[in-house]
């Protein structure tokens, strides 16, 4: 098959939900992918902040062929070691909590939602913030804050009210009697890489314990050193009682997980939420895989290292605003088409991306290196 033939395909065997240039890809390695043509590109994607140590990295090989060999799936109606391993693993990198498995992050988002509610004993009411993205099931893209996403999806799933982000006077004003939850993101991806303020983040902990509210961290895109910290709370020194986790978890593999505090966790019960697939051996073992590398804390100040480095480097070109972010998780407004300028790149072997109009996201594997980086930032100046 060839990069011409893709879109034939799209058309006649593909719902219509993306808009995809003329490339088909057929291999990846490090921070490289190959098309069917053979043309060699950067990727400074990753697969949307999934493939945290580059496409096909040998750890995460090795765990995927070790473990498919021996078994695949079971399902939760029995114990597998590597998702009890796993498990262990997540509670003592977070907080001590206990996990909940699924297959994606508008899963995980899921499950705190539902663990919120069960919470509440009759409290219902979860604030998010506008410009949030919490994913595109029912109940989550009703949690998201902003109105494109949910646009033709009415009547939205009730149960959520849209505070200003970066502002506890929005917050608090809307807290009632019904009110169970906070749910944030603590860098929004999604409408362009803006950053919960520390003093923000520590407003909402106090809000939270003052009304007994729960506060839910989706950390979907920030977590599992995306943003130079194993989750990013703890960049701010405080921790939320539930965070969600998937995109770079499983260095490829679809996974997701819901970690909450133990005592908020224990208000699930057998029945009371379930997924088939979620934590299934393959990717709970390509996940633990991923943790033994990224959990080290030399890999994590390489990443706060090599962040800095490409926000130096995106600042030397004239048409870059603004740049901001935290770790291999960036963003950077433009005096431009930032559209047109991800399509002008991958013509020139470089894969970046544009959340809105004027601005460009940066999510590269953690393992770029600053040469790859100059790269880059030589094809957008190029461009630029």
């Amino acid at each position: 098959m060839k990069n011409k033939d893709a879109y034939g395909y799209e058309r006649d065997f593909l719902c219509p939900t993306y808009t995809r240039p003329e490339v088909l890809f057929v291999k990846g390695e490090g921070c490289r992918l190959w098309d069917a043509e053979g043309k060699s590109y950067l990727d400074l994607v990753g697969g949307l902040a999934v493939c945290s140590l580059g496409h096909c990295h040998y750890k995460v090989i090795e765990a995927i062929k070790s473990q498919s060999t021996s078994l695949i799936h079971t399902s939760n109606l029995y114990y597998t070691q590597a998702q009890l391993e796993l498990a262990k693993k997540l509670s003592e990198l977070s907080f001590g909590g206990k996990t909940f498995f699924c297959n994606s992050g508008a899963e995980a988002n899921e499950a705190a939602i539902k663990l919120a509610r069960l919470y509440g004993q009759g409290r219902y009411t979860i604030l998010t913030a506008k410009g949030s993205f919490h994913g595109r099931t029912l109940a989550t893209l009703s949690a998201t804050g902003q109105e494109k996403i949910q646009k033709g999806f009415s009547p939205l799933v009730s149960g959520f009210k849209h505070i200003e982000f970066n502002s506890l006077e929005s917050a608090e004003s809307v807290i009632d009697e019904n009110t169970v939850a906070i749910m944030l993101e603590p860098i929004q991806g999604e409408s362009g890489i803006w950053q919960a303020e520390r003093d923000y983040i520590l407003g909402l902990r106090d809000l939270c314990d003052k009304y007994n509210l729960l506060l839910i961290f989706d950390e979907v895109q920030t977590g599992v050193g995306r943003c130079g910290y194993i989750f990013a709370y703890q960049f701010y020194g405080v921790e939320p009682d539930v965070i969600t986790l998937a995109k770079g978890l499983g260095g490829g593999l679809p996974i997701g997980a819901m970690i909450a505090k133990k005592g908020v966790a224990d208000v699930f019960t057998p029945g009371s939420h379930a997924s088939t697939f979620g934590g299934n051996p393959v990717v709970s073992s390509a996940a633990l895989a991923v943790l033994s590398v990224v959990a080290d804390e030399g890999f994590l100040q390489d990443v706060r290292d090599t962040g800095d480095y490409l926000k130096e480097r995106l600042r030397e070109i004239p048409s870059v605003k603004d740049v901001r972010g935290m770790g291999l998780m960036i963003g950077a407004t433009i005096d431009g088409d930032a559209k047109k300028i991800v399509a002008d790149c991958l013509e020139k072997g470089l894969l970046i991306n544009a959340p809105t109009l004027q601005i460009l996201r940066f999510l590269p594997p953690l393992i770029i290196t600053r040469e790859e980086i100059d790269e880059a930032i030589s094809i957008l100046k190029d461009i630029l």
